[in-house]
């Protein structure tokens, strides 16, 4: 959790932290600034943050069921926009592992805004091996 919160410059720039994580599941939060406005009328959040949390806490709750020497990278990303995430709380989006296979792991993703459900996504995530030396 920690290299995810602190060791990627990205993550770190748009405040994303850990609330949990285990075996195939994460949950991670996310405060809500107004430079992340991408609907001024509204005023709404920009779908690209939205998407970068979903991926985030996808990729650790993939990458927290691996062994070591393994890690893993994003091949697919889905996202559905349900309801427009405002200024009113901070994000929370729990992932949860569905199947780790050999090459690949499928994670699905909800996104909550308080009560309201404001995004889901599935994810799948490349699983990479170093090779022994």
């Amino acid at each position: 959790m920690r290299v995810m919160e602190e060791h990627v410059p990205f993550n770190r720039l748009l405040g994303l932290r850990g609330e949990s994580v285990s075996a195939g599941a994460c949950v991670l939060t996310l405060a809500v600034r107004e430079d992340f406005i991408g609907d001024p009328r509204r005023p709404a959040l920009h779908g690209g943050v939205v998407s970068s949390l979903i991926d985030t806490a996808g990729g650790l709750a993939a990458w927290s069921a691996l062994g070591a020497g393994e890690s893993v990278s994003t091949v697919d990303l889905r996202v559905d926009y349900l309801e427009p995430a405002g200024l009113t709380a901070p994000l929370r989006a729990s992932a949860e592992l569905v199947r780790k296979g050999n090459r690949v792991c499928h994670v699905r993703i909800a996104v909550m805004q308080g009560d309201v459900l404001v995004a889901e996504g599935r994810a799948v995530y490349n699983i990479h091996r170093r090779s022994p030396e």
